[in-house]
């Protein structure tokens, strides 16, 4: 996925969840806006380097979005908004091996269960395989050598477990991509210091067939795409 021009900055602090704090390389100070509801542990701190997009929608409160941010060891995708193309895209590239096979893939899909409607990142039809149902998450959280997911306690990310689960039951593949947005970590596991009850359900559904996979990230220029995948460990 290209992304649009970059700026190059410095980050001063983060609060009200949406908001960051930057001074640009030119000297300008601005604030951005932050797509990302989760904590962003280990994700930021002040003076890490930044690169911001620009906006020039006179509608948008903020002209300036937060990107990426470089803890030291290369960028991390903090803008939660772009995964979903990115993913969808290297899909339909070929690039996830686990994924090949479709000839269709189409983005925010409503997936009718029993109870009620809900809807899901990416659905994969016309390949030889069962229709796939895809939900993506954006995973940053480091720790020690593991990234993590949630950072944060997800209600959204518990529900979207069990409809994956019922996906499987109704004949589907069910599939929970963990994007692996930072260039650290040797594999991907559960943050059940976090969300136990997010790592309880996660291994459950798992059990019922649904599928998890974890695609690294990586960070050009201008782009992201996908470069292979690490291991999930979820015992």
């Amino acid at each position: 996925m290209n992304l649009p021009p970059l700026t190059n900055g410095t980050l001063q602090r983060r609060y009200k969840r949406f908001l960051a704090d930057i001074t640009l390389d030119d000297g300008r100070q601005i604030v951005a806006h932050c797509p990302n509801t989760g904590r962003m542990t280990s994700c930021w701190q002040p003076g890490a380097p930044v690169q911001v997009s620009h906006s020039d929608n006179p509608r948008r409160k903020l002209a300036w979005t937060l990107e990426r941010v470089d803890m030291g060891n290369g960028w991390i995708g903090v803008h939660t908004g772009r995964v979903n193309q990115v993913i969808a895209e290297a899909i339909a590239n070929g690039a996830i091996a686990e994924l090949t096979g479709y000839a269709t893939v189409s983005r925010e899909v409503t997936f009718n269960t029993a109870e009620h409607r809900s809807r899901l990142d990416l659905k994969l039809t016309d390949g030889e395989a069962d229709d796939g149902w895809v939900e993506v998450k954006n995973a940053t959280l480091l720790v020690g050598d593991t990234v993590q997911f949630p950072d944060a306690v997800t209600d959204r990310g518990l529900k979207h477990l069990n409809v994956l689960a019922e996906a499987v039951a109704q004949g589907n593949r069910g599939v929970l991509v963990f994007a692996v947005n930072r260039p650290e970590g040797r594999c991907l596991s559960v943050a059940d210091q976090v969300d136990p009850a997010y790592g309880k359900r996660l291994r459950e559904v798992v059990e019922l067939g649904v599928e998890v996979v974890a695609p690294r990230l990586e960070h050009g220029s201008q782009s992201i795409t996908v470069n292979g995948t690490i291991p999930v460990m979820l015992k």
